[in-house]
């Protein structure tokens, strides 16, 4: 799972391409963050969410991307403290329906920069928010891997890590929460020696299911920026320009739509894509 157990300045803003994202409603993870009792806007939390990018005039504009086009959103994210922080990103297509949950990864460590690949996959008008929160689970683990080997607060440790797993259990599938369910059990196995039982609940599959279901804490979104997302060739295309009226015959001079419509297989055979017709 992404996480980062210290914080530091933003980086100084540098500029980057615009792109979009992909969308289908699917498995979305974890629920949205908290409204604000007077409306639609997310709640504030304690962990900034700065320099969401791709963006143009704040917001006010659309970034651009096409269809099946792959590009980075990314965004600083940092919080108070030592504690582990986390983010993803969630993409809304042009008729509002939420997308796959993409989680996010620090691009460089140390710089507080979060980013995630997206695709996407219809033209239309998105939205992207980029959702930072708490990750409970990562700064247990963190803690565990250091005091369990030291023989430091054995059982507190995993008793505290038996009830976050059961937290993240109860907002998790039923498929998936079995497998968390099962790490429970074993925090709590005191027949284990506590290096086994904390082994138990660090398994590839029980990452797996909380990097689909994290528990996830202080949830904080940033504002949510709109994406233009047109068909593939507005991304690129040769052009080839020239009047109807040059298009005629010795019989009669002056082309027409129909005289010029003959010379579209030559032109294509050129490798033109596009035909332009100037007023």
């Amino acid at each position: 799972m992404p996480a980062t157990h210290h914080s530091s300045a933003p980086p100084t803003p540098r500029t980057s391409r615009t792109g979009a994202p992909s969308v289908r409603p699917a498995d979305v993870g974890p629920p949205a963050p908290e409204r604000s009792s007077t409306g639609d806007a997310p709640a504030v939390g304690r962990i900034p969410v700065l320099d969401v990018r791709p963006v143009v005039q704040h917001g006010r504009r659309p970034a651009k991307a096409v269809t099946g086009e792959t590009f980075q959103i990314s965004a600083t994210v940092f919080r108070e403290g030592h504690d582990a922080v986390a983010a993803n990103v969630v993409l809304r297509d042009p008729d509002g329906r939420p997308g796959p949950w993409t989680p996010m990864r620090e691009l460089a460590p140390g710089t507080d920069r979060w980013g995630a690949e997206v695709t996407p996959d219809a033209p239309g008008r998105w939205t992207y928010t980029v959702e930072a929160w708490g990750d409970p689970v990562s700064t247990w683990r963190h803690h565990a891997r250091i005091k369990i080997p030291a023989g430091m607060d054995t059982e507190l440790v995993l008793e505290e890590g038996a009830r976050l797993y059961e937290r993240a259990a109860a907002g998790a599938p039923e498929d998936a929460s079995g497998v968390l369910r099962a790490a429970v059990d074993a925090l709590r196995d005191e027949s284990r020696p506590a290096s086994s039982r904390l082994a138990a609940a660090l398994t590839p599959e029980v990452d797996a299911v909380l990097a689909r279901h994290p528990l996830r804490e202080l949830v904080t979104a940033s504002d949510t920026l709109p994406l233009l997302v047109e068909r593939e060739r507005a991304l690129y295309g040769s052009w080839y320009e020239f009047f109807p009226r040059s298009e005629g015959t010795a019989e009669r001079p002056h082309g027409t739509f129909r005289t010029a419509a003959r010379r579209l297989p030559a032109i294509a055979a050129m490798g033109f894509d596009v035909v332009y017709l100037p007023p």
